[in-house]
């Protein structure tokens, strides 16, 4: 089931006036399709991502899948930069949460959530809680639980932005791994411009203030992927030229912001 967006804007109120955070975003993500978004902060991504996901309503536009249209949305799981696990509830408790929330009985919604924890590499700390766990890890119950109530459709708003370097390359490989064997559209947010194209079948390049699509970027990269392809030299290309488009930007940006201190 493919997902498009189509002319969405979102205007919200402030004391000095409204305020038009996105602005005519058109983009549409295909079945099995995994697509990367970056912009410069503030370019309203997150907030994209959360009118996806039906947490907030669009100003105009709509979304549209295609089995039904007029802001119809297929069935969804987010995951952020905070992995937002209780900490009360062990590492099989956490993952299989939704599917408790569905009326999963206890045996099977483990059984299913043993899954996912044995595919991330934590069936020794099932029975764990989170402040026993390394960041990486907790990060893993994060992905973990996004999956095993079978979404249709992955958010993930920088999932990975807090690990350290080593961490995160190998936290990158486990979710192409699992994603390849799990085939969701995906749409992910993250600054790295690098592991935007690693991971993704485009990368869609935002523009701020009001947030728009700025450029669409196919990613030269055959699949499976591996981090050697970070070295490809059209990967380090496509690097280049979105940097040069988000370096503009960013540039843009304080420029207008100092003619405002100024004016």
């Amino acid at each position: 089931m493919g997902i498009s967006c189509k002319n969405l804007s979102l205007e919200y109120p402030t004391l000095n006036g409204s305020v038009l955070a996105l602005d005519d975003v058109t983009f549409t993500v295909n079945r099995e399709e995994f697509v990367c978004i970056v912009g410069p902060s503030g370019c309203g991504k997150t907030t994209l991502l959360k009118i996806i996901a039906g947490l907030l309503e669009p100003t105009g536009g709509q979304i549209e899948t295609e089995s039904s249209a007029g802001g119809a949305r297929p069935h969804n799981a987010m995951v952020f930069q905070e992995h937002g696990l209780y900490p009360w509830m062990t590492v099989v408790d956490n993952v299989s949460l939704g599917l408790r929330f569905q009326g999963v009985r206890e045996k099977q919604r483990h059984a299913a959530a043993m899954v996912f924890i044995d595919q991330f590499g934590l069936s020794a700390f099932a029975n764990s809680y989170p402040h026993e766990l390394s960041v990486g890890m907790r990060q893993r119950v994060s992905l973990a639980r996004a999956f095993v109530v079978d979404p249709e459709i992955l958010l993930m708003d920088e999932p990975l932005a807090s690990l350290d370097a080593l961490t995160k390359v190998i936290a990158q490989e486990e979710l192409l791994r699992i994603w390849k064997d799990n085939r969701k559209q995906v749409i992910y947010i993250t600054h790295d411009i690098e592991e935007a194209l690693l991971l993704g079948d485009r990368v869609l390049v935002m523009s701020g203030h009001p947030g728009t699509i700025r450029e669409v970027v196919t990613v030269p990269l055959s699949r499976p992927r591996n981090m050697r392809d970070r070295t490809n030299p059209a990967v380090v290309s496509c690097k280049q030229h979105i940097w040069k488009i988000l370096e503009s930007e960013v540039r843009q940006g304080m420029k207008e912001r100092r003619a405002k201190v100024g004016a």
